[in-house]
């Protein structure tokens, strides 16, 4: 089982840490099974899975449901869930963050803006709660920077801006923070801080080869986005495409009345006994 101690070795030995972002059980069995060192449950499952224009419309009570199923297909990995916006603002961190750890058994909490909140996160920490801190250009300090949460994955953060991230992400490791979550960070200021810490920094948007680590959303690895229908994404499969090729059969299927039996037509000159077989009688 991955442990914080061993990401901080990973760190010191060069060796990058994979987060995977997960919203369901079966996505998380199989993140744990490639061996990611972290599984996280993402507020934005707010927008990928619900739907919602932006991630800050998510609750707790959704990010406890959802974190409770990811937490049946994780056994290895570290769990870490994220604070939905709103407890961190409102200086409610603690309560929230017990519990995420009571309810949905988490490793760690994954704090949006954390470092405009360092007295929350050395009040987690002193009650024994990991603390993953996000900073950078984020989905919940975007506007902050006046960028859209629909274009700041696309935004890289100015290299003039490395002294005030360097102060932000010392502050955020003096008060305790186990590990960075930098986004948006670009090979200057992601490097300046990456040096400037002794704990892991893994990037999510804009994450790359200088940090210690990436997230990645397992949906935008698998191109499993409607949009893959008609466009070929660039991601390392396109689930969109063969869900909707596969679907689009069974729905033929379905419609013609041949019998389906696990994706595969059972022909309509098939014996009574294969038929009762495909209903799963003997």
């Amino acid at each position: 089982m991955t442990t914080l101690p061993q990401l901080q070795a990973m760190k010191q030995a060069g060796r990058k840490s994979v987060c995977f972002v997960a919203w369901d059980y079966q996505m998380a069995r199989i993140a744990d099974r490639v061996g990611a060192d972290i599984v996280s449950v993402g507020d934005t499952v707010g927008t990928n899975l619900f739907g919602h224009p932006n991630p800050l419309e998510i609750g707790l009570d959704e990010m406890l449901f959802i974190a409770r199923g990811v937490r049946r297909g994780v056994k290895d990995a570290l769990l870490s869930c994220d604070f939905p916006y709103g407890p961190l603002q409102a200086g409610d961190a603690l309560p929230a963050a017990i519990r995420l750890v009571k309810e949905a058994a988490v490793d760690l909490v994954k704090l949006d803006g954390a470092a405009d909140f360092p007295e929350e996160v050395e009040r987690l920490t002193r009650a024994g709660i990991p603390v993953f801190a996000q900073f950078g250009i984020t989905p919940q300090t975007s506007l902050k920077y006046g960028i859209d949460y629909a274009a700041a994955h696309t935004v890289q953060v100015p290299d003039e801006m490395t002294e005030e991230l360097v102060a932000e992400a010392r502050r955020l490791e003096a008060a305790g923070a186990a590990v960075l979550n930098f986004t948006n960070s670009g090979p200057v200021v992601g490097a300046a801080v990456v040096d400037a810490v002794s704990i892991p920094v893994l990037g999510g948007f804009g994450g790359g080869p200088w940090l210690d680590g990436r997230i990645r959303m397992i949906t935008a690895a698998l191109g499993y986005d409607a949009k893959g229908i008609d466009d070929e994404p660039d991601t390392y499969a396109n689930v969109a495409r063969i869900a909707f090729d596969a679907l689009s059969a069974c729905a033929d299927d379905i419609r013609s009345a041949r019998q389906v039996r696990g994706g595969i037509p059972v022909p309509d000159h098939a014996s009574a006994t294969e038929r009762e077989n495909d209903h799963g009688l003997r």
